[in-house]
């Protein structure tokens, strides 16, 4: 290779005609560059750097439509740069746990960084509401176990707030986020099935079993019970028997 002028670069030259002569691998490099082009999948792959979400989230998030998320996650995906798993019945995507994802990660925020002036004070908050969401969680996860435990009494929820030093909204949202229902229809479930234990299980009369699932009035607990399973305590004990007999 000859050039024109001789500017004693040549040994620098020569090395960096065998990297751009890679063709392939610049265009891997291009191809990168053009997903991350559209600012919205930007937007979305930062998201998923720090968290991990359903579409119906994501597409909440960013306000816009279900369909043109799926979209803009299939190129992310297909570019390896977010994956997708099941957690029960639930789909969600988070980046990639790769050097090459981690670099880009670091590459858009150094970015971000110089053009935007407190864009450290607001990355700061990312953590601090990561870590105070973990404590959230592991508070009332600990509640959870309380009642649980303590299936027979009964407690309000600024009863719990206080116990536990969590304000009544945060109790609420994420013990909702966390099991599916509220606190109230939860632990409504785990004292029926408690009782429905105790029917089948127990002599123990019906009055005693309302007391032990947390029910002072025993026609209170014969109507929560026939709401829950379609038949009234009696009948359900009758039932149970038979099918006991029967063996």
């Amino acid at each position: 290779m000859e050039f024109l002028h001789n500017h004693e670069e040549y040994f620098r030259l020569e090395a960096l005609k065998e990297i751009l002569d890679d063709s392939k691998s610049i265009q891997i490099v291009s191809d990168y560059f053009s997903v991350l082009s559209d600012i919205s999948r930007i937007k979305i792959f930062l998201l998923l750097c720090h968290t991990k979400q359903c579409v119906l989230n994501i597409a909440s998030f960013m306000e816009m439509t279900m369909p043109a998320i799926s979209h803009h996650l299939k190129i992310l995906q297909n570019a390896d740069l977010i994956e997708k798993f099941r957690d029960g019945k639930e789909v969600f995507y988070a980046a990639k746990q790769t050097p090459e994802v981690r670099h880009f990660h670091k590459f858009i925020e150094n970015l971000l960084k110089k053009n935007c002036p407190d864009f450290e004070t607001k990355h700061e908050k990312i953590n601090e509401s990561k870590e105070f969401q973990d404590y959230q969680i592991k508070i009332v996860k600990e509640v959870h176990d309380f009642l649980c435990q303590n299936i027979s009494k009964r407690f309000t929820i600024e009863d719990l707030a206080k116990k536990f030093g969590i304000n009544t909204t945060s109790l609420k949202t994420v013990f909702t986020e966390i099991y599916g229902t509220s606190v109230q229809a939860h632990i409504k479930e785990h004292r029926m099935q408690k009782a429905a234990e105790l029917l089948a299980e127990s002599d123990l009369q019906i009055s005693e079993i309302a007391e032990k699932t947390g029910y002072s009035s025993q026609g209170k607990f014969s109507q929560t019970f026939k709401e829950f399973y379609k038949i009234n305590p009696t009948e359900y004990r009758k039932q149970k028997n038979i099918n006991k007999n029967s063996h």
